[in-house]
């Protein structure tokens, strides 16, 4: 690449490749121009690009349709397992790297190839599948709509803040089995992991002490949660295996969720046609979540498969161990599987925002009934509903892993709120024993 996208860090020279690399950190990470970064890195290499994720760390991103689903699909070239990493074999990735609790590895489903990775896969997929849907829909409703009474009188909030931010919290805690102080506190912990920071160690560290004291009380005091429904699977996982799927799903369900609720607000308080679509019945509210897992998936880049062998993929060399990063963002604007216009089809779900093959998010499906629920509570409970600032001052967060929104501030003046006491929110929707 000639030159490095003017919000990224400076472009830094690959040992390996002896080609320059565009750098994915730093403070200069801005979620409005990656989509014109991603379009450049493709004029430049193509379907594989040079990068480098932290200082001296290189990878390849992954920008194409087409070579993103060859890499999730194909095992046998591109393992989870991040022991293949050969800058991490050789001892090139610090030990407090700020990258290490998003990509060290762990007895998790994540991480894991084959057989081990299909048992794991199963418990978690049956704790899902065990979800009570009316259960759960009615208590992210009772949860919204709690959340919507506690700022309903002020005739302003920060959707992000106020709203996005704190409701999948209390219901996915509330469906791993755990209380409201103790949820506060993993949130808390998880977004100091992601956010591949300083604090990112000391973070993971008090997310799995959080974890470990749950495991050991779902071991004494079994309950109708996913923790319990995993501890007591027949694929028999181990406390450690239960404490980091645990933690995989809910790195993974919490963020990607808030971003979801609060970038599928923005595009309905934006697009004025859009809104009139969905109120006038010609559009749904799934409908507004398939646009934004096209245009703006919460997750945009997601770490990593490791190649098992040499290989040409994508127009590169790609080495034995090198690192291949999943650009979900990128992928789903490829210009070879977007309609003419760039603008993607309403009801088409061939978007990769939850990623592709046998390791394809299983939890879609709650996340898409939390995420529908959530923005249908809050129209139907605030119809006035408007954006408080233009829209060029709404600010991404700073990440290039993560599509989020900072802050949505909005303002209301006429609220439907129920007329009776707000039920509150279910503890944990049935899970199978």
């Amino acid at each position: 690449m000639s030159t490095p996208h003017p919000t990224t860090g400076p472009a830094t020279h690959c040992p390996v490749t002896g080609t320059s690399t565009t750098a994915l950190y730093g403070p200069g990470l801005d979620g409005d121009a990656m989509p014109a970064l991603y379009e450049e890195m493709r004029r430049a290499h193509g379907p594989v690009v040079p990068v480098s994720i932290a200082p001296g760390i290189d990878a390849w991103l992954v920008v194409s349709h087409r070579e993103l689903l060859r890499l999730t699909r194909e095992e046998q070239d591109f393992s989870h397992d991040p022991r293949h990493w050969s800058l991490l074999r050789e001892g090139r990735v610090p030990a407090d790297s700020p990258l290490l609790p998003l990509v060290g590895w762990r007895p998790a489903l994540l991480f894991a190839d084959g057989q081990q990775h299909r048992r794991m896969r199963a418990a978690v997929s049956d704790a899902l599948a065990g979800i009570n849907g009316h259960e759960l829909r009615r208590s992210v409703r009772g949860a919204a709509e709690e959340l919507i009474v506690s700022f309903a009188g002020h005739g302003e909030a920060d959707l992000v803040a106020d709203y996005a931010r704190r409701l999948p919290m209390q219901v996915i805690t509330g469906l791993l089995g755990v209380d409201d102080r103790t949820g506060r506190e993993l949130v808390e912990a998880v977004a100091r992991t992601v956010a591949a920071s300083s604090v990112s160690a000391d973070a993971s560290r008090r997310m799995g002490a959080i974890l470990l004291a749950l495991i050991e009380e779902k071991r004494r005091h079994r309950g109708d949660d996913i923790t319990s429904a995993l501890l007591h699977h027949p694929a028999r996982l181990t406390d450690e295996e239960v404490l980091h799927n645990l933690v995989v799903m809910f790195v993974a369900g919490n963020q990607t969720t808030v971003n979801w609720i609060a970038t599928t607000l923005r595009i309905l308080l934006c697009d004025p046609a859009f809104r009139s679509s969905l109120t006038g019945g010609h559009l749904s509210v799934d409908d507004a979540l398939d646009l934004v897992l096209w245009r703006f998936p919460p997750t945009q880049n997601f770490p990593a498969r490791y190649a098992t062998r040499d290989m040409r993929f994508g127009g590169q060399d790609i080495r034995t161990g090198d690192m291949l990063i999943l650009g979900l963002a990128a992928a789903n604007a490829d210009p070879e599987i977007l309609p003419g216009d760039g603008a993607p089809v309403v009801g088409n779900r061939s978007h990769l925002a939850f990623g592709a093959g046998p390791h394809t998010c299983p939890a879609q499906d709650p996340a898409r009934l939390i995420t529908r629920t959530a923005v249908d509570t809050i129209l139907h409970r605030l119809p006035d509903l408007e954006l408080a600032i233009p829209e060029s001052e709404l600010e991404w967060i700073k990440s290039p892993w993560s599509k989020g929104l900072g802050a949505l501030p909005v303002r209301f003046s006429d609220p439907q709120l129920p007329q009776s006491p707000v039920p509150p929110p279910l503890a944990s929707p049935t899970a199978p024993h």
